[in-house]
């Protein structure tokens, strides 16, 4: 069985969102082992310069890489990564299981995204789309797809 970890950069707040994930996780424990790692997201002043955001990616980035699992494959979500359909996901995700790999790892930044070495140091880079959403609602979603894709590889009738 797949071993899935979800880094997240900041934690959710509101309770929508909360039970929204908690019901993807559950439906997920058919498919896979799932993990959700929470890191504090930097504290910026209300306006922050260049450089305050920077400084507080670099902070955030020595978080995340510093909970990598070892091995496996790790996917950033981030703007500038790839538009896969559904299905692309779903062939995606069988062609690590063909491959051999057990581990996956997804990163979702906070705010501000994610540093530059963090989006580096992932094997594959995901856009959401081309429109900004609010990073707790990115985590909704990417379970969401993760479960559609797990579904679509089964052949059930939850993609339509």
């Amino acid at each position: 069985m797949l071993n899935v970890t979800v880094i997240c950069v900041g934690k959710l707040k509101e309770k929508f969102y909360a039970d929204a994930c908690a019901e993807y996780q559950k439906r997920l424990t058919r498919f896979c082992r799932l993990s959700i790692v929470e890191l504090p997201e930097e504290r910026l002043p209300e306006s922050p310069s260049a450089a305050e955001v920077a400084a507080a990616l670099e902070k955030e980035a020595d978080a995340v890489l510093g909970r990598l699992p070892r091995g496996g494959m790790v996917a950033a979500l981030c703007v500038e990564g790839n538009l896969l359909s559904s299905e692309q996901l779903s062939a995606v995700l069988s062609r690590y299981a063909v491959q051999g790999v057990s581990q996956l790892t997804l990163l979702i930044g906070g705010s501000f995204g994610l540093a530059p070495r963090v989006k580096e140091r992932a094997d594959l880079r995901l856009s959401m789309s081309p429109m900004t959403f609010p990073h707790h609602l990115a985590r909704v979603m990417l379970l969401e797809q993760l479960y559609r894709a797990f579904q679509i590889q089964n052949g059930t009738r939850y993609h339509k």
